[in-house]
């Protein structure tokens, strides 16, 4: 089962900005092929490091409020939050130990 939740515009600043753990915000949507793609390394992620980094999914077509807050312009798109700031944005799809090697810092 997964770890990774799913956020909305509703509830990102909860989710998200509250956080007190560093969050992972995946924007995705059903059309885009990498996003679907990095669905299972996200899993993988969340479950092997969820202690340290919070690893959530916000689908840009039913959200658009948040990615257009954001400047969210390619998908996939992932934004590390910390403390209700964007710290580290990472685009396109990636290996799993080229996605760990770039949030280091925060595992």
């Amino acid at each position: 089962m997964s770890t990774v939740k799913t956020v909305t515009d509703a509830d990102f600043k909860e989710e998200v900005l509250s956080s007190d753990l560093p969050v992972l915000v995946d924007f995705w949507a059903d059309w885009c092929g990498p996003c679907k793609q990095m669905a299972p390394v996200l899993d993988k992620l969340a479950e092997e490091h969820g202690a340290k980094l919070k690893v959530v999914k916000l689908n840009t077509d039913q959200n658009p409020q948040t990615p257009r807050e954001y400047n969210v312009m390619s998908l996939p798109t992932m934004n590390v939050y910390k403390d209700g700031q964007v710290v580290k944005q990472l685009i396109g799809a990636k290996p799993k130990r080229v996605l760990e090697k770039e949030l280091a810092e925060f595992l």
